[in-house]
């Protein structure tokens, strides 16, 4: 804005969705006067500042991941980032490296760690003739499952069981690159339910 606070110099802009997915996102913000680049894992956002000035005039500190309790951001109930960072650069200077080689002066590091724990996960390869068969439970009113897949085929059965006393089955897979879940239940006059997405 300018010094008399007559012109409307506040600026927000919001993009992606989702971003808590646990994989790494990649965001790029670059200045160019009141013309702004935003780039969130390689979709750019083009806008223009408010107000009529060209530069910014940053106080004596940045804060990356969050800011201390005595700090007062602009928003509401702004939490500090909980999760990893990675290649955090600033004006060409590599922040993550400097803080971490203790090269920052000044510099005020709370409670940071220099790792990141990945989530242990064990994947399995199916080809086209394997299968992973694990017990069912019967007399159950509930059947709930979950996984994450990756394959390069449209087509593919990933989830089948039958219902006890030949009742049905129900079957889930890939059909043309959509996910289809299909129920067959036999002693009712509408015995098939198929849902894709």
């Amino acid at each position: 804005s300018n010094q008399l606070g007559s012109i409307y110099g506040h600026t927000s802009v919001m993009t992606g969705s989702l971003l808590d997915d646990h994989h790494w996102h990649s965001i790029v913000i670059e200045r160019h006067g009141r013309n702004i680049n935003l780039t969130l894992d390689r979709h750019m956002q083009h806008f223009r500042t408010n107000g009529e000035f060209d530069y910014l005039d940053l106080d004596y500190e940045i804060t990356f991941g969050g800011m201390p309790f005595s700090g007062k951001p602009s928003s509401n109930s702004r939490k500090n980032f909980k999760g990893c960072m990675e290649s955090i650069n600033y004006n060409g200077n590599n922040i993550t490296d400097l803080a971490k080689r203790k090269k920052l002066e000044p510099s005020n590091v709370g409670n940071l760690s220099f790792s990141c724990v990945e989530p242990h996960t064990v994947p399995v390869f199916f080809n086209a003739t394997s299968y992973l068969e694990v017990p069912g439970r019967p007399s159950q009113d509930l059947f709930s499952v979950s996984f994450l897949f990756r394959t390069w085929n449209p087509n593919g059965l990933l989830v089948f069981s039958n219902f006890a006393d030949d009742l049905g089955n129900v079957e889930i897979d890939i059909n043309e690159g959509k996910v289809s879940v299909h129920i067959n239940v036999t002693q009712v006059k509408k015995n098939r339910i198929d849902i894709s997405s």
